[in-house]
């Protein structure tokens, strides 16, 4: 099993002058965020926030402004000190660090992508990508060599003597992003990295970072307030709604089995296409009972982990059923046409 390098349990952030009172009150008397607010003047920023995340795996917190998410990962490398709760990342409990082991950790161990990327102005392409390694005591030569590595990695070749303000905003979040793997650290926290650039480019960008990760399967924490976003890029997604996790699961199930009517407004129209799988649709083999008589032996055959876009594909080549397959190529499933039709219109048969 795939060890968890982040861990939080019950996370809490109560800003305001009184918040230690305020957090007794909520655990005593279970306040909710307008009762703190009224009662002691403090805004629960998170509220009793747990998840863990796995090695090389990108999970994605999405919600809309002010839902906590980025406060919540400004806690992941103590940016934030939170009022209550536990955070591990990579075995270290980070609220028993001492300043220098959390300076230690942030400079190796953590990577962190704004969505104002804050570059030195005064300073080269070269020189800002190479600036964690100066801060580590890292000699010139081997500043240069590794800002070097990371900009042909993030296809800025070519610019490394430019300044920040001869980039364009996408070519600076590159910047940013070679920044912060040039400490080659082994978790990534991404703040809405890509939230303020056009569409194009901010889906290249994307393109390239799941490129990147792909290659370096860094344990990456990605903030975003868009659903889109969230489901193209996230292993597993937790959105979030006034400070709280309302729900964690796959792309494919936050789609289909959303937990309450917010996520279901949050995926109301989202294509369903490229996130529900053949195996979330289909009817067990043994369980299928046809309306007519089928020959299994003439019916196409899928993986379970076909999506919707292609099983249509396949169904409309034939009058048959899809006989779907495990990994070992058994015969497990059935999907018709009225199962399609329910998988497209629902997600689930």
């Amino acid at each position: 099993m795939t060890e968890d390098v982040i861990t939080l349990e019950g996370v809490w952030k109560i800003f305001g002058t009184n918040a230690d009172v305020a957090m007794k009150a909520v655990r005593e008397r279970g306040l909710s965020k307008p009762e703190v607010l009224q009662e002691f003047g403090c805004v629960v920023g998170i509220a009793d926030v747990s998840f863990s995340v796995k090695k090389g795996e990108i999970f994605c917190v999405m919600g809309l402004s002010g839902s906590g998410k980025s406060t919540m990962v400004r806690h992941l490398n103590r940016l934030i000190e939170p009022t209550a709760g536990k955070i591990n990342v990579m075995g270290n409990d980070m609220l028993n660090l001492s300043d220098n082991e959390l300076r230690e950790m942030r400079a190796r161990n953590i990577g962190m992508v704004f969505q104002h990327m804050a570059l030195l102005p005064h300073r080269t392409v070269r020189d800002n990508v190479g600036f964690p390694l100066q801060v580590r005591g890292e000699p010139k030569s081997h500043r240069w060599e590794v800002s070097q590595r990371c900009l042909d990695r993030v296809n800025l070749t070519g610019y490394e003597d430019r300044f920040p303000s001869e980039l364009s905003g996408g070519m600076q979040q590159r910047v940013g992003l070679a920044r912060a793997l040039a400490s080659d650290p082994d978790v990534l926290l991404m703040d809405e990295p890509f939230s303020a650039l056009d569409p194009l480019i901010r889906r290249q960008l994307q393109d390239q970072f799941m490129a990147l990760s792909a290659e370096l399967h860094k344990t990456t924490v990605f903030i975003t307030h868009d659903l889109d976003e969230a489901i193209r890029i996230g292993n597993r997604i937790a959105i979030m709604k006034d400070g709280r996790i309302v729900q964690i699961g796959t792309p494919e199930e936050i789609v289909t089995q959303p937990a309450d009517d917010y996520v279901r407004d949050f995926v109301d129209g989202i294509s369903k296409l490229k996130l529900v799988f053949a195996h979330s649709i289909m009817v067990p083999i043994d369980e299928y009972k046809p309306s007519r008589p089928v020959n299994f032996d003439e019916s196409p055959r899928a993986h379970h982990g076909t999506d919707l876009d292609h099983l249509i594909d396949i169904a409309i080549t034939t009058d048959n059923v899809i006989i779907i397959t495990a990994d070992d190529g058994a015969d497990i499933g059935v999907v018709d046409r009225s199962t399609l039709l329910k998988g497209i219109q629902g997600g689930k048969a």
